[in-house]
Order: C-alpha cells, then sequence, then structure tokens
C-alpha cells in the first residue's frame, strides 16, 4: 500500500472514532431561543421558592457587571448606566441580544454577557431587577422643573409617568445623568448604534439645555 493512501485510510478511522467516542455528539444542542428563556424567566417570577433562589444566584451571575455598571448595578460612572431596578425582561432581552449580535458594545462586555449561561443570565435579570436605585440629590430645581415638562410632554407615554418604563422600555428614574445625556444626544443626530425611529422624532427638536433639564430631572426622579 501506499503512503498517500495509507495516511488518507488512517485519516478517515480517526475521524470514524472521535465521532463515535462516548460523550460525543456529531451535533452541538441547540442554544435555547430568546422566548424559551423569557418563559422560564416567568415561571420563575411566579414561583416565591424559585425566585428567591434565582436572585441569591443572580448575585455571583452578576458580579461580571460590577466593574462597570457598580454594586447592585449601581453605576459610578456617569457615562455607564445603573441598571439597578430595571424590569428583569427588558435586561433579559438586552443581554440575549449582546449573545446574538443584534446589539454591540465594548468587546469586553460582550465577551462577559457570552460567557454566562443562559441560566445565569435570568438569573442576574432578577438580581438585579431587584436592587434599589442608590437616591441622588435633587440639584437646581429650576433645571429639575424644565426637564419634568419635557419629560411629561414628551416621554412619560411611553416610559411610564414615574418613569419606571415597561418589560420592553427600559426605566429612566434615576438613571445616570451623563448617560442619559449622550444617550438622547445620539438618538438626536442618529449616529448612534440603537436607531429608534420614535425616539429620533422626539429628540430631533430638543436643544442641548433641554437635553440637560432632561437628564437633571431623570437622575433624581425616584418614583
Amino acid at each position: 500500500m501506499s503512503p498517500i493512501k495509507f495516511v488518507s485510510i488512517a485519516s478517515l478511522l480517526f475521524v470514524t472514532v472521535l465521532a463515535t467516542a462516548p460523550g460525543r455528539s456529531a451535533d452541538k444542542p441547540a442554544a435555547p431561543t430568546s422566548e424559551a428563556l423569557h418563559a422560564k424567566l416567568a415561571q420563575i417570577s411566579q414561583d416565591p421558592a424559585l425566585l428567591s433562589a434565582a436572585v441569591k444566584d443572580g448575585e455571583k451571575a452578576a458580579s461580571v457587571c460590577r466593574h462597570c455598571h457598580g454594586a447592585g448595578g449601581n453605576s459610578t460612572l456617569p457615562e455607564v448606566p445603573n441598571l439597578a431596578s430595571q424590569n428583569a425582561v427588558y435586561l433579559l432581552e438586552q443581554m440575549n441580544k449582546f449573545v446574538d449580535g443584534q446589539r454591540k458594545s465594548s468587546d469586553f462586555m460582550t465577551g462577559l454577557i457570552k460567557a454566562l449561561t443562559p441560566e445565569e443570565r435570568i438569573s442576574a435579570a432578577l438580581f438585579l431587577s431587584q436592587q434599589p436605585v442608590t437616591q441622588k440629590p435633587a440639584g437646581n430645581s429650576a433645571q429639575g422643573a424644565a426637564g419634568k415638562q419635557i419629560f411629561v410632554r414628551l416621554c412619560a407615554n411611553c416610559h411610564g409617568a414615574s418613569g419606571t418604563g415597561t418589560q420592553k422600555i427600559p426605566r429612566l428614574a434615576g438613571q445616570q445623568a451623563e448617560y442619559v445625556e449622550d444617550s438622547l444626544k445620539r438618538y438626536r443626530s442618529g449616529s448612534g448604534e440603537r436607531i429608534d425611529v420614535k425616539m429620533a422624532a422626539y429628540t430631533r427638536n430638543l436643544k442641548d439645555a433641554d437635553i440637560r433639564n432632561l437628564a437633571a430631572y431623570l437622575s433624581a426622579l425616584q418614583p
């Protein structure tokens, strides 16, 4: 038998052994869908014992967020958003989008989220949703009053009268002022990664002073 034929047959035998070896599968199990993860989160949320255990596990899972988003999801970096008290469904969906590539940030953050198991994503979302937002001082009353008028006129219909958001729309109450300002300016200019037609329409005519007033009001808002 020629050396070439021998190598070819040996290679085929090696592949066959790998494919039939115990514990190996030719097909990698499919990752759970976003819908399946949301269904599991809903199931856990409705069972006090499961919820308590998930929140406890979530404290450890969410520790990967602590470096940037702060302990318990209260950011100490003005340009980084708070995650505390966000709706668990909203948080889970954003993490799923990072994993699926629908939403992007730094490679560091994306890598941390992808390293979490689906169960850890669920527990982290539940833990963060139950953490209180650190209260901020009210600041300039005139600025806050002007910001409130803008909020009531443009934002309250979607984000709620108290700014607590919904399962699909983020909480704004108690959010970092600088983060809010930067986000609104990106929506206004259409330069942000997250393009939203409605947000673009609502922010199009806002002046920089309007945005500062709105951010000041929201950062001190405590439902």
